[in-house]
């Protein structure tokens, strides 16, 4: 029998394993996932600031700090994040352009730009 999804579970099971290790990278982003998939989009917003934080110069973890800067309406910041991935070499344009957290950005210019750029290579 398949165990039904309980995502309200995992967060508790996971945000009990960030209290005993808070730098546990694997687990801030599966929060970061599950806050944002249940609505929870302020804390999706802070865990994927803390995976910029404990990853650098990870594209993909700036690349979903951006999808919750949209989220939260913040544009402007999300699309400086978004040239940060791609600087970092994040290069999946498909998705970016397919991706429903980034559709807000679709009238901007550079965001356009961007996607372009990324065609062009």
């Amino acid at each position: 029998m398949a165990r039904k999804e309980d995502p309200e579970w995992e967060i508790g099971f996971f945000e009990s394993v960030l209290r005993r290790d808070p730098r546990y990278v694997d687990v801030v982003a599966i929060l970061g996932g599950l806050y944002t998939k249940t609505g929870r989009i302020a804390d999706g917003l802070k865990m994927d600031r803390r995976m910029v934080r404990l990853c650098p110069r990870d594209a993909t973890a700036h690349y979903n700090l951006a999808c919750s800067l949209v989220l939260t309406d913040r544009h402007r910041d999300a699309l400086k994040t978004l040239r940060r991935a791609i600087e970092l070499g994040y290069v999946d344009f498909d998705w970016m352009e397919n991706d429903p957290d980034l559709a807000p950005l679709h009238d901007y210019q550079v965001f356009r730009d961007m996607i372009n750029l990324l065609k062009s290579i």
